[in-house]
C-alpha cells in the first residue's frame, strides 16, 4: 500500500469517526432535550423533587454507563451485581454504629464491597474456583447476611425509624439537592480517575497479558476500576437500590455495544444511554404516584438495550435478518446463474435453453422459479419455448467471469504454496484480482492455463 493510498484509507477512517462522534452527540442532545418537551405533553409537574431526582438520575446513569462499558467488555457483569447485593451488609453495620446519618451508611456500604471485591480477589487467586464462581459466593452471602441484620434491626424498640428497607430498591424520592452536588462531585472525580488511567483500563479490558508482559501492574489497575465501580454503586443505593443497581452499571454499556467497535465511543454512547435512563425513567415515575423510580429507571435502561439489539446497525436482529435474507437471494441467484452456464457449455453453446425442469430439480421448484424471474427482471435470463430458460448475453458474460473468478480461486487452492503465493482467507465470494498483486494473479493465470479448460465451478 503505498503513501497516497494510506494518508486516503486515513482520513476515510477519521471521517467515518468524526460521523459516529456527531451521531453520538445528536443522540445524547435528543434524548436529554426531548425530557422536559416530552414531559410537558404528558402533562407532568416539574416541581423541585421531579428535577431533583431527574438531574441524579442522569448524573448516576452518566457514571455508571461509562463504567459499565468496561465490566461488559471484562464479561464480568457478575461482579457489579454482587458488590451491589455485597453493599447491604455495610449499610446495616453503619446503622448499627451511628444511626441514621446518610454518610456513615453509604461509607458502610463501601468498605462492604470493598471486602467483596477484596476476597474475591483472594479467593481467584489462591485457589481453583472460577470468578464467576466466587462473585456468585460473594452476591449470595452479603446479601444474606444484609438481610439477617435487617431483621435483626427491625426488632429493635426504634425499627420503625430505620426505613433500611429502602436500601433494597431505592427511594429516589428521599434525594435533595444537596445529594445531586454529592453525586455530581463525586462522579466529577471518578471520570477524571478514568480518563487519567484510561489507556491503563483499555490494555487490561483487551489484552492483559501483554500488560503483565511489559510490567504494568495489572492487579493494581484492576484494583482501581472495581473501587470506582464500587463508588458508583454506592452513589446509586438511594435511586435503584441493592438489587437493582446492578442494571445501571450493565444495561448501557450492553446497549452500547451494540452500536460501535470502537471503546471511546462505546463509553461516551453508554454514558448518553444511561443519563437518559435516569432522566426518563424519573419523569416517567412521576406521572403516577405508584411508580417507583429506581425500577421504571431500569426498564428504561432495558428498552434501550432492547432497541439496539433490534436496530443496531451491522449488529442488530433486523439488520442480521435482512444480510442473511440479502445473502440467501445473492447465492441462488449464483448458483443458477452457473447451472444454466454449465448445463449450455456441456450441449450447445449460449443459445442452448435449459429445461425447467432441470434447473427446478436442482434447487427446488418455487425458490427457482422466483430466482428466476428476478434473474428475468435483471436481465440475466429469458424464456424459451420448452418450457425452459436460456442466458441472455449479459448473463453469459456474467457466469463466464464468475466461472473464471471461480478457476482462479481453483489454482490457488491448489498451487499457492508452489507458486510462492501469500496466504489470505479462502473466501469465493470475493475475487481474488482484489487480494493479490498483478505478478501473483498473472502466475495463477498460467497455472490455470495447464488446466481443465472448462471452468467447474463449486454450486
Amino acid at each position: 500500500m503505498d503513501a497516497h493510498t494510506r494518508a486516503t484509507t486515513f482520513d476515510a477512517v477519521a471521517r467515518g469517526s468524526l460521523r459516529r462522534w456527531a451521531w453520538i452527540v445528536a443522540i445524547g442532545v435528543v434524548l436529554l432535550a426531548g425530557v422536559p418537551i416530552v414531559g410537558a405533553l404528558l402533562g407532568a409537574t416539574f416541581s423541585y423533587t421531579l428535577r431533583t431526582v431527574s438531574a441524579g438520575g442522569a448524573l448516576l446513569g452518566l457514571v455508571s454507563g461509562t463504567l459499565g462499558s468496561f465490566v461488559v467488555l471484562r464479561r464480568e457483569s457478575l461482579l457489579g451485581d454482587a458488590l451491589s447485593h455485597a453493599a447491604l451488609p455495610g449499610v446495616a453495620i453503619g446503622f448499627l454504629l451511628a444511626g441514621r446519618q446518610l454518610g456513615v451508611l453509604l461509607l458502610g456500604a463501601g468498605i462492604a464491597s470493598l471486602l467483596g471485591v477484596w476476597f474475591i480477589r483472594v479467593v481467584v487467586s489462591h485457589t481453583k474456583l472460577k470468578p464467576d464462581g466466587v462473585m456468585g459466593i460473594v452476591l449470595a452471602g452479603w446479601f444474606a447476611a444484609g438481610i439477617a441484620l435487617l431483621v435483626f434491626i427491625q426488632s429493635r424498640p426504634d425499627a420503625s425509624q430505620a426505613g433500611l428497607d429502602s436500601f433494597i430498591f431505592g427511594q429516589a424520592a428521599s434525594i435533595v439537592r444537596s445529594d445531586v452536588r454529592l453525586l455530581a462531585g463525586i462522579g466529577a472525580c471518578v471520570l477524571i480517575v478514568m480518563v487519567v488511567l484510561w489507556k491503563e483500563f483499555k490494555l487490561i479490558t483487551f489484552d492483559p497479558e501483554f500488560a503483565v508482559a511489559n510490567g504494568y501492574p495489572v492487579r493494581a489497575i484492576s484494583t482501581a476500576l472495581s473501587v470506582l465501580i464500587v463508588v458508583a454503586i454506592v452513589l446509586g443505593l438511594q435511586l435503584a437500590g441493592v438489587i437493582l443497581m446492578a442494571g445501571m452499571l450493565v444495561a448501557p454499556g450492553v446497549a452500547a455495544r451494540q452500536w460501535t467497535d470502537d471503546l471511546a465511543q462505546m463509553v461516551g454512547l453508554a454514558g448518553v444511554f444511561g443519563a437518559a435512563s435516569g432522566s426518563i425513567g424519573a419523569l416517567l415515575s412521576a406521572l403516577d404516584a405508584d411508580i417507583p423510580t429506581g425500577p421504571m429507571i431500569i426498564v428504561v435502561a432495558c428498552c434501550f438495550v432492547a432497541v439496539s439489539l433490534a436496530f443496531a446497525p451491522g449488529r442488530g436482529l433486523v439488520w442480521s435478518f435482512r444480510r442473511r435474507t440479502i445473502d440467501g437471494r445473492r447465492f441462488r441467484r449464483t448458483a443458477i446463474l452457473r447451472d444454466l452456464y454449465h448445463y449450455a457449455y456441456d450441449h450447445a453453446g449460449p443459445d442452448q435453453g435449459v429445461p425447467e425442469e432441470f434447473v427446478c430439480g436442482l434447487r427446488g421448484r418455487r425458490p427457482t422459479l422466483r430466482t428466476l424471474a428476478q434473474l428475468q427482471i435483471a436481465g440475466l435470463v429469458t424464456r424459451v419455448g420448452g418450457p425452459g430458460w436460456r442466458l441472455t448475453e449479459r448473463g453469459w458474460r456474467a457466469a463466464a467471469a464468475d466461472a473464471r473468478r471461480q478457476r482462479l480461486w481453483d489454482a490457488y487452492s491448489e498451487s499457492f504454496d508452489r507458486l510462492g503465493l501469500p496466504i489470505v482467507e479462502i473466501d469465493r465470494s470475493v475475487d481474488l484480482r482484489d487480494l493479490l498483486a498483478a505478478d501473483e494473479i498473472e502466475r495463477l493465470e498460467q497455472a490455470v492455463a495447464h488446466m481443465q479448460e472448462v471452468p467447474r465451478v463449486r454450486g
